[in-house]
């Protein structure tokens, strides 16, 4: 089995996918490190980023992995350390 990864750039894919992008705000310049709530998304957006992550990577997230991971880094972060469970022996 092949090691999946989650990039920032899944991530900002299935942000526009799911809820497009706040005026004003480039998903392409510097957003690691920024709130999602800064970026324009608040709690229904990131119900529907989260919803879509499982169903295209085949794992469940935690009800407060969006309120634990506020920026993309760290969500990057936590969705790959759940991603690597999925491949461990």
């Amino acid at each position: 089995m092949s090691e999946r990864t989650f990039t920032i750039e899944d991530l900002k894919r299935i942000l526009l996918e799911g809820a497009g992008a706040e005026e004003g705000v480039d998903l392409d310049g510097d957003i690691l490190d920024t709130e999602f709530e800064e970026l324009g998304y608040e709690s229904l957006a990131l119900l529907e980023t989260g919803g879509r992550i499982e169903r295209e990577y085949g794992i469940s997230l935690d009800d407060d992995v969006f309120t634990d991971n506020r920026t993309p880094r760290s969500l990057v972060t936590a969705i790959n350390t759940q991603l690597e469970t999925l491949v461990a022996p």
